[in-house]
């Protein structure tokens, strides 16, 4: 039994693929026979409420509820896509919601989790904009527009976030290695596991004298990626999608 991770899904209506591959994922018995099973932000491309009627969100709640009932707990952190999830929604969907930041206990090893955008110092610009939508004043302004406004509203955001991705530096989007060590100590752990950045990967690097490690999950565009931590087994991988 492996306790297993997954983000950055960016699930869209527009890639019924990666939808399909997420569903059959959550039902295979490798999830189903998990200890537990980790959504660490960016489940969707974009999240515009608990009370968004459109199809996606009612497959999501089904096949997250379908893990949870099975008996696998099922913890959800909120990312940069989806920051809105609330306490409605994870109720639905069985499941648990999880803080930015949080350190559980991962086979053993005291765990720090995360969504990884906090880490992007570098990024100063986003960093701004994150600390004014993330206000309990700006998300209740959002969430009392109409659903259609937010509809608008979620894709222009979209739009304009490519458009900026575009157009710099690679480097600045990702991690600070000072930012990453910094939330290490402050935690009291010696492994990270976290998405946003979509550069799969197993760091391993020395923090204070003593052997650390960064996991980073990978996105599901053109594939999907879960991480298996199973005792000192720690397996990051790519998940084909369905012929």
């Amino acid at each position: 039994m492996s306790t297993l991770f997954i983000a950055d899904l960016h699930l869209d209506e527009a890639r019924p693929d990666i939808t399909l591959l997420f569903e059959h994922f959550l039902a295979s018995d490798e999830a189903r026979s998990a200890n537990a099973f980790y959504i660490l932000g960016d489940l969707v491309e974009a999240w515009i409420g608990d009370d968004d009627d459109a199809q996606l969100p009612a497959r999501i709640a089904q096949a997250t509820r379908g893990l949870s009932d099975a008996g696998v707990p099922v913890y959800f952190m909120v990312g940069n896509r989806d920051f809105l999830l609330g306490p409605a929604f994870a109720e639905r969907a069985g499941m648990t919601l999880l803080d930015d930041g949080t350190v559980h206990d991962i086979e053993g090893v005291p765990t720090l989790l995360m969504h990884g955008d906090v880490l992007c110092t570098d990024d100063v610009e986003y960093q701004a904009v994150r600390a004014q939508v993330r206000t309990e004043a700006w998300k209740t302004q959002v969430l009392s527009m109409p659903l259609e406004a937010r509809r608008a509203f979620a894709a222009q955001a979209r739009s304009d976030s490519k458009s900026r991705t575009g157009r710099i530096d690679e480097t600045i989007m990702d991690v600070n290695q000072d930012a990453v060590e910094d939330a290490m100590r402050r935690a009291g752990v010696r492994r990270l596991v976290h998405g946003h950045t979509h550069r799969p990967a197993i760091h391993d690097f020395e923090l204070d004298g003593a052997l650390a490690q960064r996991i980073v999950l990978g996105d599901w565009y053109d594939h999907g990626s879960v991480l298996s931590i199973d005792g000192k087994s720690v397996d990051l991988r790519g998940l084909s999608l369905l012929t």
